[in-house]
């Protein structure tokens, strides 16, 4: 069976997605089974993320939802991914576990950053040795087939940047799970379009997974996924982005690299724009505070709720924009996109002062509601 989807203007076979819905489905209900057993023992052993001046809720929450995600999404993969040992795989499953046990731990006992950037980095670089590593710019700003050296220094740029940004952007009830959603679905169509189904099965599980997380996690949140799930999650979408940009062909993404950065735009560019702000102020960057996106709309007045949904919407234009504009020069689609979220970034920013009765008017209702 083919379908058209002519928003996108591509062909899909849904027979090629048999064993991608078995997979979603097989995570989503096992997730669904695991998450009230992790409420339950979170509550027993007082596994809570505590409330202070610089986090959103204002009581206590069950952490570690990344368990249930990780649990549904590996036993999805052991139903139905046609495991082959190849090198990429096992370094990808074997740093999956060490990243899940440093969440953990960090959830339990907090970890210094230092030692988690040390994990990250030695992780990246097992990915980058077995394989998974970016290669070429595609003619981005002049650049095509990179150096080995560079290789390995993007690579792990990208990978590191990638899962510290989802870590970050899991702020506010709904949002790291909404925008990993929408990233893992796309990169589990256009992987499975390039034949790359492997990859496209691990993104199709997780999703699933987080989809059955979403609904414990939706303001107001029962269970938050906790640098268990956030750490996973992030550097997955890093390594299947890689892992895209190597199986693409251009037929299908134009400019691969520019449409992978959408896919992790946003966390990316706030974190970016975050640590820059704190380093101009003569701050330390890893320097907690509130001006993260989502604190621009909850401290204008703005509920989890609402916040989530206009970022993911936000998130789900940044990928059509990218697509829709396949056709023109890539140096141009980068500019539009940095210029679209400065522009987004300095409107929330300042929201009070460009709309003070329509804002205070809707945050009340938002807050009635």
């Amino acid at each position: 069976m083919i379908s058209h989807l002519r928003l996108l203007q591509i062909n899909l076979s849904f027979h090629d997605y048999k064993f991608a819905l078995l997979c979603f489905v097989t995570a989503f209900l096992v997730t669904m089974i695991a998450i009230p057993v992790i409420i339950k023992m979170a509550n027993k052993y007082k596994l809570y993320d505590v409330p202070n001046e610089r986090k959103e809720h204002t009581v206590p929450i069950p952490t570690m939802g990344g368990i249930a995600v990780i649990a549904g999404t590996m036993m999805a993969l052991l139903f139905w991914l046609p495991f082959d040992y190849e090198t990429e795989q096992v370094c990808f499953f074997i740093s999956v576990v060490i990243l899940f046990a440093l969440g953990i731990m960090d959830d339990i006992k907090d970890l210094s950053a230092r030692y988690k950037f040390l994990v990250q980095i030695g992780l990246a670089t097992l990915m980058a040795i077995s394989g998974v590593r970016i290669s070429s710019f595609e003619g981005l700003l002049g650049i095509y087939e990179l150096p080995l050296a560079a290789q390995y220094t993007f690579t792990l740029l990208t990978i590191v940047g990638v899962t510290n940004a989802f870590n970050l952007i899991d702020g506010i009830d709904g949002l790291a799970g909404g925008l990993a959603f929408m990233s893992l679905s796309t990169l589990g169509i256009f992987l499975t379009i390039n034949g790359d189904i492997t990859s496209a099965l691990i993104a199709f599980s997780f999703a699933g997974a987080i989809v059955a997380f979403l609904y414990f996690n939706f303001n107001p949140a029962k269970i938050f996924l906790g640098d268990t799930g956030s750490l996973v999650l992030g550097f997955s979408i890093a390594v299947l982005c890689i892992r895209l940009m190597q199986v693409n062909t251009s037929s299908v993404l134009p400019h691969a690299p520019l449409f992978i950065l959408s896919l992790a735009f946003i966390p990316v560019f706030d974190t970016i724009r975050v640590f820059a702000m704190r380093i101009w102020r003569g701050r330390s960057p890893f320097e907690a505070d509130r001006t993260h996106i989502h604190h621009l709309l909850t401290n204008a007045g703005f509920g989890h709720a609402f916040a989530t949904r206009l970022i993911c919407s936000i998130h789900a234009f940044i990928l059509l924009e990218v697509y829709w504009l396949k056709d023109l020069k890539g140096e141009y689609i980068l500019l539009i996109l940095t210029a679209f979220m400065i522009g987004i970034t300095a409107v929330l920013k300042n929201l009070r002062a460009l709309f003070p009765r329509t804002t205070e008017r809707f945050a009340r209702s938002m807050a009635e509601n």
